[in-house]
Order: structure tokens, then C-alpha cells, then sequence
């Protein structure tokens, strides 16, 4: 069993993936933007990238590693 990376160099390495902002963003592109990898060798994981860096690199979470991230920030 291989383990799959933690990351990609460009998210341009991740076709046909539709990115999200945050409701919170404020249009000045300072923030991230995440998408779930349906096909391919990462299917089923999340990437997140900064929206100012749009072809820059995108780290990749398992679905509950991100939760818990997030869940460890709610008000």
C-alpha cells in the first residue's frame, strides 16, 4: 500500500474540480478555497489552496482530518 501525498505542487494538477470560498470571504481573494477530489488518484480527499495563489500548490485532507481541523475553530 502506497501512501498517497499530503500535497500538490500546482492545483492546476487537479482538473475539473470545483473550488469553494468561505461565505465569510470577503472578495479579497485573503483567504482559502477547498474542494473534494471525486475521481482520480485522490478521490475522496479535500484540497485547500489560497485564493491568491489560484495554480499555486493545495494540501490534501482526509475528510475527517479537516473536520476535526475546523471543529477545533467554531465559535
Amino acid at each position: 500500500m502506497s501512501v498517497l501525498p499530503r500535497h500538490v505542487p500546482s492545483s492546476s494538477d487537479l482538473p475539473e474540480v470545483r473550488w469553494l470560498r468561505s461565505s465569510y470571504s470577503t472578495g479579497a481573494n485573503n483567504c482559502v478555497e477547498t474542494a473534494r477530489l471525486g475521481a482520480g488518484r485522490w478521490a475522496g480527499l479535500l484540497a485547500v489552496r489560497d485564493s491568491k495563489a489560484p495554480s499555486g500548490p493545495a494540501l490534501l485532507f482526509s475528510p475527517e482530518s479537516w473536520a476535526g481541523f475546523t471543529a477545533r475553530f467554531q465559535p
